[in-house]
């Protein structure tokens, strides 16, 4: 079971610069520290889109009111959409190799992500077709699934997968998303991508790796 951004496609990058572009104006005109990466590492990376923004205005002293936390949302949305039909995205080439072995082997793969536009961004990178089953932020609506990291997600993308978590693997680049997955019961792999070694090892991956590639033995073999 696989996250999304920052795992298969770099998309984090896009959420990154559509999250600034929407907190840093909303913060600046309070008088506030300023948006940074750091507040999307800590706050944001893993987690549904409102519990991000609560997240970064209460580290601020802000207690936003639902209808701006909608509000910020639904902005922020609309900027992550506009740059990804603009720009489009790719994949990781250690996560299209990592999915291809699994594939060729028989395992069935999902995606568990956080974000209600896990399909439009598979879309994308033209690899929505290689997974039996898409857990986004939509399907954690529609089923009362609380957000990463929570373990609903990966709990319900097992059952619906036919398997127990203790017979599944999460691939995941953030610590809300690792914390997901081990309080799930899941093998949790962290590929560390910038969250780095020691943050996911302590939000709970059983093992932690810089190149996915390094999880196929020949491949991680040859190199």
């Amino acid at each position: 079971m696989f996250d999304l951004d920052g795992v298969l496609t770099p998309t984090d990058r896009i959420h990154e610069t559509a999250w600034e572009q929407t907190l840093g104006p909303y913060i600046a005109e309070r008088g506030l520290p300023p948006y940074t990466v750091r507040d999307y590492d800590q706050y944001v990376n893993g987690r549904p889109r409102l519990d991000g923004i609560r997240a970064v205005l209460e580290a601020r002293g802000l207690h936003p009111d639902d209808d701006t936390l909608h509000a910020l949302g639904e902005a922020k949305n609309a900027t992550f959409l506009r740059i990804l039909a603009t720009d489009g995205t790719d994949s990781y080439p250690d996560a299209m190799a990592l999915l291809s072995f699994v594939r060729t082997r028989g395992l069935r793969t999902a995606v568990v992500s956080s974000s209600a536009n896990a399909t439009a961004v598979l879309e994308a990178a033209g690899i929505l077709g290689q997974f039996d089953l898409v857990v986004s932020g939509i399907t954690a609506r529609e089923q009362h699934l609380a957000g990463k990291p929570s373990p609903d997600p990966y709990a319900y993308a097992a059952r619906q997968l036919g398997f127990g978590t203790g017979d599944t693997v999460v691939i995941e680049d953030a610590a809300a998303g690792v914390t997901s997955g081990s309080a799930a019961g899941a093998i949790v792999v962290g590929i560390d991508r910038g969250a780095g070694h020691e943050a996911l090892a302590a939000a709970g991956a059983d093992v932690v790796v810089t190149d996915l590639r390094d999880l196929i033995p020949e491949m991680n073999d040859a190199r």
